[in-house]
This record gives structure tokens, sequence and C-alpha cells, in this order.
């Protein structure tokens, strides 16, 4: 009885935190779009390809993955899919968030709690930054379990940079721009923004997914809880029935005697 009060418990908190999250997730939507509209008329800009020579990403080197993962328990199999891609990946530097990302120590470059990273985003901003300036990264990647609905979870893994031309191929950006101070380094700064905002909301996104995750299992727990306790109930009864039968016997046989 105890245990179903606790697993009430964490079921009804799950059901609050899946609504904050999304909230919270969507406060982020609206910036995201309007950055990443910005930062990709500069980066797929013709004037700017041609004309400057604007920040460039080295295709040899590796990948930066960035793997999001949770922090809570009783929802185990949550992070199975991430972890499984974690664990294969052998050939990208990687960024965990999420304590229970289980990848050994390999090209692990930062390892943080989902509060870590909420208490101190710039860590990662840090980090990004000093991988870009110095060209040590190809590209940047998320792996996620993506929130679409309460019935609809699905591991992602999103490019994040370079921002693929083919993905806003019924735009031309020709825009020029008059700039002051150095391209590469405004850009950077940019860049930077953009992808903490892209992380942020990939965060936000994976705790609603985790506490629909907690929410489904809680719920699917409190019912196999009622159908233990139910057949419980049926074998008390079926042995008080037992007794009371065993004990109408003995008296009809006294009554005989």
């Amino acid at each position: 009885m105890k245990i179903k009060s606790v697993v009430k418990v964490m079921n009804f908190h799950s059901l609050l935190k899946v609504d904050k999250a999304k909230k919270k997730a969507e406060k982020y939507f609206a910036y995201e779009k309007g950055l990443t509209d910005f930062v990709d008329n500069i980066l797929n800009n013709r004037n700017l390809i041609l004309d400057k020579k604007i920040l460039k990403l080295d295709k040899k080197q590796k990948p930066l993955n960035i793997y999001i993962g949770n922090d809570l328990g009783f929802c185990g199999n949550f992070n199975s899919n991430v972890n499984h891609e974690a664990l294969k990946d052998t050939q990208s530097n990687k960024i965990i968030i999420g304590k229970k990302i289980l990848t050994g120590k390999e090209n692990v470059l930062l390892a943080l709690t989902k509060d870590d990273y909420l208490q101190n985003t710039k860590q990662i901003e840090d980090l990004i930054y000093e991988k870009i300036i110095n060209s040590q990264i190809s590209e940047i990647n998320l792996i996620y379990n993506h929130y679409y609905n309460v019935s609809k979870i699905e591991l992602v893994k999103r490019k994040i940079l370079p921002i693929e031309e083919e993905v806003y191929k019924t735009k031309s950006h020709k825009e020029d721009f008059v700039i002051e101070g150095d391209i590469n380094d405004i850009l950077l700064n940019v860049i930077v923004m953009y992808l903490a905002y892209e992380i942020r909301v990939a965060t936000e996104n994976s705790y609603a997914s985790e506490n629909v995750a907690r929410q489904m299992l809680t719920k699917e727990s409190l019912k196999k809880i009622d159908e233990i306790e139910e057949e419980d109930l049926m074998e008390y009864r079926k042995e008080k029935n037992a007794k009371s039968f065993k004990k109408v016997i003995e008296n009809f046989i006294k009554l005989k005697r």
C-alpha cells in the first residue's frame, strides 16, 4: 500500500512536470526560429561566401555530438537508445548532459548533470567557441529523445551546425551587408548564441519526454499494483471461503455424530 502511494505521487508529479517542460520548450521556439533564419542568412549568403573569408568548419575534423539524457529514476528504458548511440559512437567528440548516460570516458570532452548544465550553460558555450575558433570540429549534432505528443517520443539525431543550405532551399540569401569589425568574431558569437538556444530547446524537450516516460511507466505500474492487489484479494477470499466451508463441514459432521 505504501509503494502504491509513492507511485501515485510520482505519477502526479510527472503529469505536472510534462506541462511545465512543454511550456519551457515552447518559450524558446520563437527565438530559435528567428535566430536560425538569421544565422542561415549569413552562413549561406552568396555575397558573403564570395566576398568575405567567413568562418568555415573543417570537414576533416571529428564531429561534436551532444547526448542528452535524464537524471531522474523510475524510467530506466528512457536512456537505453541514447546510451546505445553514445556507446557505439567512437568517431566523435562528445558532450554529455544527464548523469545516466553511460559512455565511459572515450572522447568525452564534458559531462554534466541536467542541473549542472542549467546552472552553468557557459561551460558548453566556451567549449564550443574554442572548438570552432580553432577549427577542431566538422559539425555539431544533438542526440536526444524528442517529445512530439503524449503518444509519440522518438530518438532523434539533429545536425545544428553547419546549417545545411538544402534545408532552406526555397530561400535565396543574396542580401549584402555593411560590416564594421571582424566578421568572423561577430559571426562566431552569433553562432554560439544560436547553438546555445538549440541545446537549451533540446534539453527542455528531452525533459518533457522524460516526464512523459515516467508518467506512462508509473501509470502502468499503478495498473500492475491494482492487478496484484485484486489477485491477492481474490486469493484471500478464496482462502476465507475455503475455511468457512471447512468449518461448515466440520460442524455438519459433529451434528451427524
